[in-house]
């Protein structure tokens, strides 16, 4: 099997890549121009490198043309951006034309990867499913609404007769989380001492190399037009914290901030590091909104029709954390 893959030098993007060698297919990698010939998280893989850009149809379509499997997990994972519409342009347009293409050279199975962002959030807490409701109302800020397009792009792809399987990884934690993601950043600060305080909110932490196999159970088990959560365990940011602790010998944060605090924090930031030094926030208002619910999950449908399987994520906890020092993160 041909395998082509976006988003391979990024996080996720490079443990699908590695997932998918060690399952014995054949890779086609895209890969921008600033990163190819570069140190990067495709480094020993055999495979062959693509140079285009996703807001450039024409640098990367024509190497679509004999590939069995399209992967698309390239997207900018940024929860501030100074020009919202750059973000549009990749998660958006990017899909869309990946789309195009993959229906134009009869790629066999698309997987799309989209995000547990997209799901439908409650403020008690209860774990959404892929049956919550939702509207792109409740979409905050950029980074999610355009998720939320692109998935929906890939659903009315699927209804208009392309095999697309969507794919919901939760948050994400491991190694090789070079930029870092907000999720990686958590455990940078942390191992820089910057967790003074916490919030009272929750994420569903999985690990990086098990959502990388969830996505090849996709590509042999999915269903085409269905969309599966791929979710490890829910934990608060307190118990996150203290996780860390145990691993690190740091000590857990014991004051809970109000919420009203957070979020004067983060207007704070955005004012003085995000529009006055042009640098992205520590704290962003659109982090502070969602956090006002727990991204809670279950992972039930991926269990019954993927073989998923939950696997605590202290192991990959570590991983990251050996990873980020080893790599002068901290």
């Amino acid at each position: 099997m041909r395998a082509f893959v976006t988003g391979a030098t990024g996080f996720v993007g490079s443990h699908v890549a590695a997932a998918l060698e060690k399952a014995g297919a054949e890779l086609r990698l895209l890969v921008r121009s600033a990163e190819k010939g570069r140190n990067t998280n495709i480094d020993g893989l055999k495979a062959e490198l693509i140079q285009g850009d996703l807001r450039e149809p024409g640098s990367f379509e024509a190497a679509i043309a004999g590939c069995d499997a399209l992967f698309h997990v390239a997207a900018d994972y940024r929860l501030w951006v100074r020009d919202p519409r750059e973000m549009y342009q990749v998660n958006v347009e990017g899909t869309r034309a990946m789309l195009t293409a993959a229906r134009k050279y009869q790629v066999r199975r698309v997987i799309h990867t989209s995000s547990v962002a997209t799901m439908g959030f409650t403020p008690n807490g209860q774990p959404a499913d892929e049956n919550s409701p939702v509207s792109a109302d409740e979409m905050i800020g950029p980074y999610k609404r355009s998720k939320f397009m692109a998935e929906q792009l890939a659903a009315s792809a699927a209804r208009e007769g392309l095999d697309v399987v969507i794919v919901n990884p939760t948050t994400p934690v491991g190694e090789r989380d070079r930029r870092p993601t907000p999720t990686g950043r958590i455990v940078v600060d942390f191992l820089h001492k910057r967790f003074p305080a916490y919030v009272d909110t929750g994420l569903n932490l999985v690990d990086v190399g098990e959502c990388a196999r969830g996505h090849v159970a996709a590509l042999e088990r999915g269903r085409s037009g269905q969309r599966y959560i791929l979710g490890g365990e829910n934990l608060t940011l307190k118990q996150i914290l203290d996780k860390l602790a145990g691993i690190t010998g740091l000590p857990s944060p014991k004051l809970r901030l109000p919420y009203w605090v957070a979020l004067a924090t983060g207007v704070v930031d955005e004012i003085c590091t995000g529009r006055i030094r042009g640098r992205e926030p520590r704290v962003t208002i659109d982090a502070v909104r969602m956090g006002k619910k727990k991204m809670f999950v279950t992972s039930t449908k991926a269990e019954r029709e993927l073989g998923w399987e939950i696997v605590p994520v202290g192991d990959a906890l570590r991983r990251a954390v050996e990873w980020f020092r080893k790599n002068n993160y901290a």
